[in-house]
């Protein structure tokens, strides 16, 4: 049996999910837009999503770079914190801002893809 916690505030949640096509359900919203009402009182993140599975899980240091991966948020204290993670793991994080701006890059809308969506990206180090 699983028991849900009490509470999400204090908790971050990073939305890894793309739903595609996007459910008539959603109304016409991104799927985190949906995701992130499960969770209320949570920071909410939207990040390593536009990758597959495959592509996250390979050694994310490539040719002398980090792959990047794309965050977004509402909150801006929970971008740091899940930036950080990101790069303990050997990541490139890149801020794009709020879920309805710069987070649509990394979004399914209706039947079309975000044009970030399985872009395959390195940052180099300088």
């Amino acid at each position: 049996m699983r028991k849900a916690l009490p509470s999400w505030e204090g908790k971050t949640v990073i939305d890894a999910t793309n739903a595609f096509p996007v459910p008539e359900e959603l109304d016409g919203l991104p799927s985190s837009a949906f995701v992130a009402k499960a969770f209320t009182g949570a920071k909410f993140v939207k990040g390593f999503n536009h990758l597959v599975a495959a592509t996250l899980a390979a050694d994310p240091i490539v040719e002398g770079g980090h792959r990047v991966v794309f965050l977004s948020s509402d909150d801006d204290d929970a971008i740091a914190p899940v930036a950080a993670l990101a790069k303990q793991l050997g990541f490139a994080p890149v801020t794009l801002g709020k879920l309805n701006e710069g987070g649509t890059l990394v979004h399914a809308r209706g039947r079309t893809w975000g044009p970030l969506i399985f872009q395959d990206l390195f940052k180099k180090e300088q």
